[in-house]
């Protein structure tokens, strides 16, 4: 079960707005909870990481992206009205009426995004997709001049949505994507520093994932960090849902334990490792099939340098990419448990070539 301290600062780390290219906020956060127990450091793209050192084992990278999908400000209008567009993946339809915060230069500037009103439109308009070029951020300006000097072209902003616990030992909050990655692996580095293998083992905060077409702060760490072995954590799609096609994205409950990725960029020997540990421990888990990439920071981390053992790790999740994304507070707690259990398996004589 997580400690209260955890508790509080997952709903922290979760409320402190950081899109991609704009996590200096949550990454700060990140690094104060690490020092407690580790060596801390930051590197050039971004990237928080936090060491605690082994007895002569091998170099492991446990890496959760920190930054989460958002906007930015592309112009200004003569009104005062902000215009947007996507930074990561988005439907559009999820930002109709929302409200939105941005990273202001002299603090938070908050706005909501407008659109036509459905009354005056037309017939054949009610039935259209809407686009970023049909929405506007109204921050409550009359002119451009006093828009200006609030908001900037190129400022960030993510949807002004609070973390929730709901019933059951749920979590709703909108930066779930993958804030709670970089908050299982520092977990799990907090549990292996309380009993450490010989394994020297660094969790990384990385950044600009959800941009991350040439593998963001990812391929940087594993590059950096001389790692031999990594392990990704990142969210994957709950079927537990209405509408779930369970023969696409297989059978994922919220619950139901960590999801351990099967397919042709995760090396069999951190699969199997991740597969005996999990047994040893009675966890619950399911597999997920990948027969290509994953989509995660897995897919940078294992091309880097002379090839990285790479395995990824995923935490069901419901609503993904929206403002109310859900996930379990035990599938957090157990994936925490498995990788810090997972690198402590792992020693000088590990060989990560299959065999």
């Amino acid at each position: 079960m997580l400690s209260e301290r955890a508790r509080s600062f997952l709903l922290t780390l979760l409320d402190t707005p950081g899109p991609s290219g704009y996590e200096a906020a949550p990454a700060r956060a990140w690094r104060a909870e690490a020092e407690s127990f580790a060596t801390v450091r930051k590197d050039i793209v971004g990237n928080s990481l936090a060491e605690v050192a082994g007895s002569g084992g091998p170099t492991i990278l446990l890496a959760g992206h920190i930054d989460e999908i958002g906007v930015i400000v592309t112009w200004i209008d003569d009104q005062g009205f902000a215009y947007i567009e996507p930074i990561g993946g988005w439907d559009p339809q999820v930002l109709v009426g929302q409200r939105l915060r941005f990273l202001g230069r002299e603090g938070d500037v908050y706005g909501v995004v407008g659109k036509k009103p459905i009354h005056l439109m037309k017939p054949e308009e009610r039935d259209k997709v809407t686009k970023f070029p049909d929405m506007w951020v109204d921050i409550g300006a009359t002119s451009r001049a006093e828009a200006e000097a609030r908001l900037h072209v190129g400022d960030g902003g993510v949807i002004d949505a609070r973390a929730m616990e709901f019933p059951n030992g749920r979590l709703v909050s909108r930066s779930i994507d993958d804030r709670i990655g970089a908050f299982v692996v520092l977990e799990a580095l907090r549990r292996y520093a309380e009993r450490p293998g010989a394994a020297r083992v660094i969790a990384a905060a990385t950044t600009q994932e959800e941009i991350g077409y040439q593998g963001g702060g990812a391929r940087v760490a594993a590059q950096a960090t001389d790692a031999v072995m990594a392990i990704a954590v990142d969210v994957t799609f709950a079927t537990d849902h209405p509408g779930a096609e369970k023969k696409e994205v297989g059978e994922h409950t919220l619950g139901g334990g960590p999801v351990i990725t099967r397919g042709s960029i995760t090396s069999p020997v951190v699969v199997r490792l991740l597969r005996e540990t999990a047994t040893s421990l009675g966890m619950p888990y399911t597999l997920h099939a990948a027969g290509r990439f994953t989509s995660t920071d897995a897919d940078a981390m294992h091309l880097a340098r002379a090839g990285v053992a790479t395995g990824l790790v995923s935490i069901p999740n419901r609503y993904m990419h929206s403002p109310n994304e859900m996930v379990s507070l035990d599938d957090l707690d157990r994936a925490a448990e498995l990788l810090a259990e997972c690198c402590r398996r792992v020693t000088a004589a590990t060989d990560f070539t299959d065999r």
